[in-house]
Formats: C-alpha cells, structure tokens, sequence
C-alpha cells in the first residue's frame, strides 16, 4: 500500500516529511480547515504525487491551484457531481473522489463515478468535512464492489498498526491503493512528526 500525508503547510515540515518518500502529499485548499495553504508550496520530489484537497470549490478556483502550486491530482471532499469530476479529469490530472462511512454505505452511490473519477478515498463520517480524527468500521469495505483502486482515511495513526495488519490481509483491502494519514501525525495542526510517519510507512 502507498502512504498519502495530508494537511502539509510549512515548508520546512514539508522538506522534513518528504525525505521519508511518501507516494503522495496532501494540500488543503478549503478555508474551514485549520490547516488551510494560503501562501505558495514548494516544488516536491518528482516521486511524490502534489494532491491539492477541496470541497466545493469551482472550476476556475481549482484550476487556479492546479497551475498555481502544480498539482498533479485533485481530491474533492464536497457534493462534486460526476460532471464536475469528469471536467477536472479532462485536464489530464488524477482525480481522488471522497466518500464518508461510517458504521454503513450504500455502494450504489459510487456507480456515477465509476468512469469519470482515478480513484475513491473513504473518510469518517463525522461534523467536519475531513480529518474528525477517527475511524470509521472498515468491515464495511468488504462490500466494496468496484475494482477501482482506493485510498483508506480517517483519524489512522500509530494506535491502529495491529488493526492495518489485520486490515491488509482481508477481502475489503484488495483494491486499496493508498492510506492517507494527517491529524494522528501532527505535533501541531499541519506539522507532522517525521519519526512517526517513518515508523508507520514500515507497517504498509
């Protein structure tokens, strides 16, 4: 499994996290979160994905930051239709379209994006948009009933090694790609502690 750190604002941080390799790196774009890029990023290592987070943002604002901070995939956390989805896939860029779970899903909502999103995250459930700081039941993916490859989010920190151990050699993470990590890394909101994150990309 790939690792995605998410909620990446300072520089030096980002230096700091991107000397252990994650496959992606997470920018937040949307106001309501208190990690929230307002200045410029900085050039990350071709190795390293830049996906900028959004949730109900425009069309022109995203391809503003696409250009802008060089994104090379979009992850929408707000009520994006497969329109919306497919316009941003026509510009040549990944596009990640999140879902929140929590103790059940209905599937059958995934069907209209079957073909015009890269791939699926799925969050907790919960009053913010994203980073709760929980997990929701991932027995529930066991119904998943795609093949498209997925990211697995949600308050996953160091505590959940033995429960991701188990996770991995279940039928639910066949098709998981990546796991996004953020809140359960941070010495402070958009600061991560790199030993941490090295300790926990060893478990994937």
């Amino acid at each position: 499994m790939k690792l995605k750190v998410c909620g990446m604002r300072y520089d030096d941080n980002i230096q700091l996290i991107a000397a252990i390799q994650p496959d992606y790196m997470g920018f937040i774009f949307f106001g309501g979160s208190s990690r929230h890029v307002s200045a410029s990023t900085p050039t990350l290592p071709l190795t390293i994905k830049k996906v900028g987070v959004f949730v109900n943002a425009s069309y022109d604002t995203i391809v503003e930051k696409i250009n802008t901070h060089n994104l090379q995939a979009v992850q929408l956390h707000g009520k994006e239709t497969p329109e919306f989805c497919k316009s941003l896939q026509a510009l040549n860029i990944e596009v990640i379209k999140v879902f929140s779970i929590k103790n059940e899903f209905n599937f059958a909502i995934l069907t209209p994006y079957e073909t015009v999103c890269d791939y699926y995250l799925f969050d907790t459930k919960g009053p913010l948009a994203g980073g709760n700081g929980y997990c929701f039941d991932w027995s529930v993916l066991e119904h998943y009933p795609s093949t498209k490859p997925y990211f697995l989010s949600g308050g996953i920190g160091l505590e959940n090694a033995d429960q991701l151990q188990e996770f991995k050699t279940s039928v639910a993470a066949t098709y998981c790609h990546a796991v996004d990590v953020n809140s359960k890394f941070e010495d402070a909101p958009a600061k991560k502690n790199k030993n941490n994150l090295e300790k926990f990309k060893h478990l994937l």
